[in-house]
């Protein structure tokens, strides 16, 4: 059977998900159609918003749809306490869990030169700029421990070098490959707690 165009697009358009291949996309595309159109019609106008409303919050640079996002905008946040991590996912992991009260910084992904994702496409010169601003008295680096993750960890220690500020890595509790966003409360409260200055 020869498929559609609007079939064919649709195929292609949900394999730029994550962890989705042609089968996968194939069993999507059809199960919307044949089972699930008001669903699709859900899926379509949920992307339509999110793409008109969502934005980037101007401080950490996490998705917001404000100027600033709801943490950022807290008065009860420690902004002496800086955490960077990787992705919005990574953040949202460690805010579920409950027990840190610091700031964020949100860099958008790793350092991965085979990816083509060098400094200049993550949010470094803004996290500069936040460094500079003399609020910072601690980053936590959070980043995966990947050897992409423990890369920018590195470019992230050299970022601050001269400065007044004292620079963390989480505790090795969280897994050598693992990812925050799976991690467990335990763990992630582990990790926080033996954090050690680099």
């Amino acid at each position: 059977m020869r498929n559609s165009q609007a079939i064919d697009l649709l195929r292609q358009a949900l394999r730029r998900l994550p962890g989705v291949g042609p089968k996968t996309a194939q069993r999507m595309a059809f199960h919307l159609l044949e089972r699930d159109r008001e669903g699709a019609r859900e899926i379509a106008d949920a992307l339509q918003q999110a793409l008109a409303r969502v934005r980037r919050c101007r401080r950490c640079n996490t998705f917001s749809e404000q100027d600033l996002c709801e943490i950022c905008a807290s008065a009860r946040r420690d902004p002496s306490v800086l955490c960077v991590v990787e992705t919005p996912a990574d953040m949202e992991a460690i805010e579920q869990a409950g027990f840190y009260s610091g700031m964020y910084f949100v860099l958008m992904g790793r350092l991965s030169p085979l990816d083509g994702v060098g400094p200049e496409e993550l949010g470094f010169e803004s996290l500069r700029r936040l460094l500079g601003s003399k609020a910072v008295g601690e980053m936590i680096i959070a980043t995966n421990l990947t050897v992409e993750g423990e890369a920018t960890a590195e470019y992230l220690q050299d970022l601050v070098n001269g400065q007044d500020i004292k620079v963390t890595r989480l505790a090795r509790g969280v897994p050598v490959g693992g990812e925050l966003e799976y991690m467990d409360h335990g763990t992630l409260e582990q990790a926080f707690a033996g954090r050690q200055a680099l």
